[in-house]
């Protein structure tokens, strides 16, 4: 009797403690799907808080569309006046020129030096205001990424005050994205200096990021040539997950988005989302310059395929981008099919947030560009397009989606489900 009541307790100690590892690996497995739990009244605010409840436009999908930004443009004159006349007219790339976010422009009192400048700003996306402010950081700084300026020398910050919310959850709410902001400030090694506060219906929360660099330690967005390929750096779809997860929150889910996704998978769709807009895209950057790329610009409010074209048309060579394979979130492509395609994942004109960065680069460093990502990150990057000479029949650069581009659905962001050297996001 003895002896089997040993065997016994061996038995249980062994299940119990074979049952914690399991346990436990499921959460490092899993950590990216309880990444966006957020527990309102955990952090002082009210019970049942949402914060996108406190807007009816969320993250970049609030940006005004392409072509009407560029009519107000040119009806208002700004982009002669941004151009100018003098001897250095030409020089700088400003951002009506470029389509890009990002302005760089020469200072002509310390010649050779330039001063390289983004601004951006938005409306909640995230049920968690901490996360909204690193995913607003993480936006603004992506902008000087994609110029492979890793390091931001200064940066200000623009916040909106909700006036719809109670003062407490306004007080809390508003710290919470002021620390979100500042922790993502602190991971890509730079500092908010200051900045600009108002009231606001809805909050909103951006900034602007600030460089000087010399010429040849930034990366000007026009060296593409025929023969290079495009590389993205984040899975599309982010900005239809964050719309699905508060279907989800207002109990308003379609019945036929329930049939092709999910209350689980949308879910997961939603955790990736938010992880991957927070991750900065600053080892991109890094690697930019490292690999000598050609040209790069980041995905967010217009969608890759506009956010391509704006690319082309910065090149001096003449050349068509041409986008063969898009990587989406899984199960996205078939809620927006269910929606009736009003997103335009499929037509590349789907908006996002803090999206990835798109490089034009020559194909033979793509991969090792590629392996160095997940090297140093553990996250994964796609070729998802090439550089060919101009069509004859075409009188200016632009981008195509091609007809029978590859889907790849994106199930997890990194290499491996445990990747050994991950980095920080």
């Amino acid at each position: 009797v003895i002896i089997f009541s040993v065997f016994f307790l061996v038995f249980l100690l062994l299940r119990i403690l074979f049952g914690v590892v399991a346990k436990r690996r499921v959460k490092n497995t899993h950590s990216c799907a309880r990444m966006h739990r957020f527990d309102a009244k955990a952090v002082g605010l009210s019970e049942g808080f949402v914060l996108t409840n406190y807007t009816e436009l969320k993250g970049c999908g609030c940006k005004v569309p392409q072509a009407q930004l560029l009519e107000f443009l040119k009806d208002a004159g700004v982009g002669q006046l941004l151009r100018g006349s003098g001897p250095d007219a030409g020089t700088a790339l400003a951002p009506e020129e470029t389509g890009l976010d990002c302005a760089i422009f020469p200072l002509e009192r310390y010649p050779g030096m330039f001063l390289i400048q983004t601004t951006d700003f938005f409306f909640p996306l995230v049920d968690d205001p901490y996360m909204q402010g690193r995913i607003a950081c993480a936006n603004v700084l992506s902008d000087l990424y994609a110029m492979g300026v890793a390091d931001c020398d200064n940066m200000l910050m623009l916040l909106g005050v909700s006036r719809e919310m109670s003062k407490e959850d306004s007080k809390v709410c508003t710290q919470l994205m002021m620390k979100g902001f500042a922790d993502a400030c602190a991971l890509a090694n730079t500092r908010c200096l200051g900045g600009q506060t108002v009231f606001n219906p809805w909050p909103l929360i951006g900034g602007v990021a600030s460089a000087v660099r010399s010429e040849g330690d930034f990366v000007k967005p026009t060296e593409a040539v025929p023969g290079d390929v495009l590389v993205l750096t984040k899975p599309l779809g982010m900005q239809l997950a964050v719309n699905a997860h508060q279907w989800v929150m207002q109990e308003r889910y379609p019945p036929a988005v329930l049939a092709v996704c999910s209350l689980e998978e949308q879910d997961r769709a939603y955790a990736m989302a938010v992880e991957s807009m927070a991750r900065l895209n600053r080892v991109g950057a890094e690697l930019m310059l490292k690999h000598k790329v050609h040209a790069g610009t980041d995905v967010t409010g217009f969608g890759i395929r506009a956010h391509a074209n704006n690319l082309a048309l910065t090149q001096k060579a003449a050349v068509e981008f041409q986008i063969h394979t898009l990587p989406i979130l899984a199960k996205m492509v078939a809620v927006d099919t269910a929606k009736g395609h009003a997103f335009g994942l499929l037509q590349g004109r789907a908006a996002e947030t803090s999206g990835g960065l798109l490089i034009a680069l020559p194909e033979a460093v793509a991969p090792v560009f590629i392996a160095d990502i997940q090297e140093r990150e553990g996250y994964q990057a796609w070729v998802v397009g090439k550089v060919v000479p101009r069509p004859a029949e075409k009188t200016e650069n632009g981008a195509v989606l091609l007809p029978d581009a590859k889907i790849i659905e994106i199930t997890r962001l990194t290499v491996d489900e445990n990747p050994a050297k991950k980095a920080k996001v």
